[in-house]
């Protein structure tokens, strides 16, 4: 990795925890409104569904087709998460699932070679964040050659910077809106930029790391992927990682009604309006085929 590459993650991730810090301090200091508290929430879905429905399930996995327009806006708010282009995200991702916790692996929480506790926390921190400043990134030639060709993800690629200029100027333009003030739209500014996009981090980079060291096994996957329950409404559904990784083509993390997956509702609503198609799903048939112990190990 170059230096100019890791002076951008480190500031891409630095300037997001600031934010955040200064968000709380001003909340405590009751500068803040219940609108800019919205604006940031509906910020954090679209670019949370950006990242689960757009980048991970269409473009890493292509579990279902998009119509052009639909393509264009779910890898454009992908973008506005601030995690990257869509070609190196879904090249990273890719890699993962190719060496999914075993040497290759770009952010398995297992390969420190150290044990106790102190592997233990050393590995959940290169899972969640130290693999992001280290070496050894993943080819997009060799994993996202498709992207490469595609025109739509090719264009929101090399446009990324607009796209997050993009996801600061909406929630700026909301709070100015409501509030009428350029302090409203200052503040709606900090809730729904920054400090959004370090909630959206850290909610991704727990998919990483807890959903490969906590949580039920359902299936038989081969690796350390897990479920956790309490995370998937706050990941839109990422966290039923275990599913994932038995059926990563599956269009649906979820795979019982009882289980909580919005990027899934969303595909579903899509496929309703006859915007997506080829929507890939699991039949009960090939779950029961890959229990593990005839579902021990669950949720």
């Amino acid at each position: 990795m170059g230096r100019i590459e890791r002076a951008i993650n480190i500031f891409g991730v630095l300037l997001p925890f600031g934010a955040f810090v200064l968000a709380i301090v001003l909340a405590w200091g009751s500068l803040v409104t219940a609108e800019a508290l919205a604006i940031a929430a509906i910020m954090y879905v679209i670019t949370g569904l950006g990242i689960t429905v757009g980048f991970h399930r269409l473009l890493a996995h292509r579990a279902f087709v998009a119509r052009p327009a639909v393509r264009l806006a779910l890898a454009g708010a992908g973008t506005m998460a601030m995690m990257g282009g869509p070609v190196r995200w879904v090249t990273n991702h890719r890699k993962h699932h190719a060496f999914a916790d075993e040497d290759g692996d770009p952010h398995s929480p297992h390969l420190t070679g150290m044990g106790g506790l102190r592997g233990a926390l050393a590995g959940l921190y290169h899972a969640h964040l130290g693999w992001i400043f280290s070496g050894g990134r993943a080819a997009k030639e060799r994993y996202a050659r498709d992207l490469i060709d595609d025109p739509i993800a090719r264009f929101v690629d090399r446009t990324a910077g607009a796209w997050v200029l993009l996801g600061m100027a909406l929630p700026f333009g909301a709070g100015w809106a409501l509030g009428g003030t350029l302090e409203a739209a200052l503040i709606g500014l900090l809730w729904g930029g920054p400090a959004r996009v370090f909630i959206g981090h850290h909610m991704t980079f727990s998919i990483n790391s807890l959903c490969h060291f906590m949580g039920g096994r359902r299936f038989d996957t081969g690796d350390e992927s897990r479920n956790l329950v309490w995370l998937a409404p706050l990941s839109l559904g990422e966290a039923w990682h275990n599913n994932h990784h038995a059926f990563p083509t599956s269009a649906f993390h979820g795979l019982r009604r009882s289980d909580v997956d919005p990027g899934g509702w969303l595909i579903a609503g899509f496929e309703r309006l006859g915007l997506v198609s080829d929507v890939n799903r699991v039949s009960p048939d090939r779950q029961r085929r890959k229990l593990r112990g005839r579902g021990s190990g669950q949720p």
